[in-house]
């Protein structure tokens, strides 16, 4: 995801704008934005203060960062089943020739 033009306090503050009374058309024209845009905003950051809008971000940056490691874990996971689950053949005690018997030949 590409990051924003805009930081959380500017979104705040274009919010903050409208809601004091300046036409959402105006807004979006003065800062360059679509209305489709000022929605999305909007939806996401109305209501926020700056330092609430921070502490989403921190918690967003958190929540990706704890399902990477969730998504590794089960990975790791699945594969140590895997390698648990194969037949493996012992080596003999003559050498270094694999003791081979039916049920380990491919």
């Amino acid at each position: 995801m590409r990051p924003s033009r805009f930081t959380e306090e500017q979104i705040i503050g274009m919010l903050k704008e409208q809601e004091a009374g300046a036409a959402t058309a105006d807004v979006c024209r003065k800062h360059g934005i679509s209305s489709a845009t000022f929605y999305k905003f909007k939806a996401k950051y109305g209501g926020m203060d700056v330092s609430d809008a921070r502490r989403l971000k921190t918690l967003e940056d958190e929540n990706a960062r704890l399902k990477r490691l969730l998504a590794e874990q089960m990975l790791d996971n699945a594969i140590l089943k895997d390698v648990a689950a194969k037949k493996w053949c012992r080596p003999t005690r003559r050498g270094r020739r694999w003791l081979r018997p039916a049920r380990c030949r491919r």
